[in-house]
């Protein structure tokens, strides 16, 4: 479902050095999976997401979403991706449902379906207490529930989420885990980017560690265990990135 072969990405930084932000990574995501990109802050996963989403052009190399090339067929591969990050903004004078709906449209999804899948979203995501609250006054969980249905509304294959927990309180965090379970068991594809180990275990089938722009090392969690030999996944994982 997802094929990255050699993505790089570098910018310029002061006196035109060339600073790497990702460096010729490597990893598969199959279907119907939750892949783990794990790494501290400044590792490189936000830049290589970014690029799988179209929203970064890769310096170098190549990656495939749902059969689409990133760089030669990008409006392709929007239209089979969903993208969520913390950082997600939410239209202050828009409700909920507006939002969600505005981007349903921007996805060409026919009304009738539009509106069906919709309320199938509020009902399952438990948005139908405020999907007529505007944007300014939703709580930041309740904002990130509407990012996700923004992202799932034109029903894509892959979803692609970029520590979508941080600053969240640990119901919200929960929630949020849980509609990613729902997710997998409808045979989503995932991308799930995190450094928070205990999110790992409950939700990743395949994890790839990335430290410096480099995947460092990609397997399952016992296998990673059994290479090691460390049981305590976060040991290991400050072991991979120091």
């Amino acid at each position: 479902m997802i094929e990255v072969r050699d993505l790089s990405k570098w910018f310029r930084g002061a006196g035109g050095v060339r600073v790497t932000a990702v460096d010729a990574v490597r990893f598969s995501v199959h279907p119907g999976e939750v892949f783990g990109l794990l790494g501290p802050n400044g590792a490189g996963k936000t830049t290589t997401l970014r690029m799988l989403c179209t929203v970064l052009a890769p310096s170098d190399g190549t990656a495939t979403v749902a059969g689409y090339d990133v760089v030669t067929q990008p409006g392709e591969v929007r239209k089979h991706v969903g993208f969520l990050s913390a950082n997600t903004g939410v239209y202050d004078r828009m409700t909920a449902w507006e939002l969600v709906e505005y981007y349903g449209r921007l996805h060409q999804v026919p009304p009738d379906e539009l509106r069906a899948r919709m309320e199938d979203l509020f009902a399952t995501l438990q948005m139908k207490e405020f999907r007529d609250v505007r944007g300014g006054k939703l709580s930041t969980g309740m904002k990130q529930k509407v990012s996700i249905a923004r992202a799932m509304v034109n029903d894509p294959p892959v979803l692609i989420f970029d520590e979508p927990t941080a600053g969240l309180d640990v119901l919200v965090q929960r929630a949020v885990l849980d509609n990613i379970k729902r997710l997998r068991g409808r045979g989503k594809t995932i991308i799930f980017s995190t450094h928070i180990m205990r999110e790992v275990e409950k939700l990743c089938d395949r994890v790839a560690v990335m430290a410096k722009g480099e995947v460092v090392v990609c397997g399952t969690l016992n296998e990673l265990r059994e290479m090691y030999k460390q049981d305590d996944l976060e040991e290991l994982f400050f072991s991979l990135v120091s």
